[in-house]
């Protein structure tokens, strides 16, 4: 069975796949309008999601498919003890593919472990965030007609952002990828990202402390919004939350072709007088997240029927150390009873497979 819990989980060419589905899909959706005829999607929402859960409940739609599933864990078996696991297994009994967001992060990861069906994540915790990643990728590709020799900024919350945590490490198996990155010191790029992705990828990275000093080298500007959910400290977020906001003044030096990207939601890291500006796309990256789900659930079912001999590797048992724990508190081995995993890095370190998180 074929998964889509991380972007690594499917190669290069198999991304541009389904990109290419994609722009097939935007090119001529009439032909695509019964394609996912008489099989349901099921979204397993357990974290607060207006654009992707929506977007999902759109593209299975407009592929001729229907929806099931809740918007609100506590609306569910969840809030009586059902595990993950358990959820998976019973909803792979109504559904033919399941779309999952979760607080915890590796929580779909566990959910690939047991579920018959295919498995995409929609987010876990600041951990990952896949289809924002593939969205990003089909704006970049329809925005600047390439993927490769790019010099991307991000911009803000870097240490929490899964959908910059993701698209980092799509863009890292592409060529001529620069990576600048613009953050305040609590919130910049946790360090296994750059040693065990960027470095080992030999994609160049600097950090930054401003957007004026490298605005003019950017081809692509990646904004983010610093997320209250993820501080344990409200003093803090309400210190750096205003770190960095874009504005016109601020795109004075940029070239006329930069893109403007944001995940969105925003608060107010890029002002309203910004949105008339045609290098702004982050609303056509919206639509964009439409087509490209589409295309994924399209591909991902097409995949399940054909029972392709490339299944998304999962781990072996070697990996299994019940002795111990993982240091972070957000992992979903900390909630529920999975066997605890870990990887041994290059540097000898042990890293949970679920969250990444370095045993302390």
């Amino acid at each position: 069975m074929r998964h889509l819990i991380d972007t690594t989980d499917i190669s290069v060419a198999e991304v541009d796949q389904i990109l290419e589905t994609a722009l097939d899909i935007i090119a001529d959706r009439k032909k695509y309008s019964e394609a996912c005829k008489g099989k349901k999607l099921a979204t397993l929402f357990y974290e607060p999601s207006t654009r992707t859960r929506l977007s999902f409940t759109s593209a299975m739609m407009e592929l001729g498919g229907n929806v099931l599933g809740f918007s609100d864990a506590a609306s569910s078996s969840v809030s009586k003890g059902e595990t993950v696991a358990d959820t998976v297994r019973v909803i792979g009994c109504f559904a033919d593919i399941i779309a999952m967001r979760h607080s915890k992060e590796g929580a779909p990861m566990v959910a690939s472990h047991y579920s018959d069906v295919p498995i995409i994540n929609a987010g876990d915790g600041s951990h990952a965030h896949p289809t924002q990643t593939l969205t990003d990728l089909l704006t970049i590709r329809r925005e600047k007609g390439r993927l490769n020799n790019l010099t991307i900024g991000f911009c803000g919350d870097l240490k929490f952002g899964r959908t910059v945590h993701s698209l980092i490490k799509a863009l890292s198996r592409y060529t001529g990828i620069n990576v600048i990155l613009i953050a305040p010191e609590e919130l910049r790029l946790p360090s296994y990202i750059r040693r065990e992705v960027c470095d080992k990828n030999h994609v160049p990275t600097r950090e930054v402390e401003t957007m004026e000093e490298v605005m003019g080298e950017l081809d692509i500007l990646y904004m983010t919004r610093v997320q209250k959910e993820r501080f344990l400290d409200e003093e803090e977020f309400e210190r750096l939350k205003d770190s960095f906001i874009l504005n016109p003044e601020r795109l004075r030096n940029a070239k006329n072709d930069m893109i403007i990207l944001h995940p969105l939601p925003r608060v107010n890291e890029i002002t309203r007088a910004v949105d008339n500006d045609p290098r702004a796309a982050y609303f056509r990256q919206v639509e964009n997240g439409k087509f490209v789900r589409m295309a994924l659930i399209y591909t991902l079912l097409k995949w399940a029927e054909e029972r392709s001999e490339t299944p998304t590797p999962r781990l072996d048992r070697s990996l299994v150390n019940n002795d111990i724990r993982c240091s972070n508190r957000q992992c979903i081995s900390n909630s529920e009873d999975v066997d605890h995993l870990f990887r041994e890095t290059k540097n000898g370190d042990l890293r949970c497979v679920y969250c990444e998180a370095r045993v302390k």
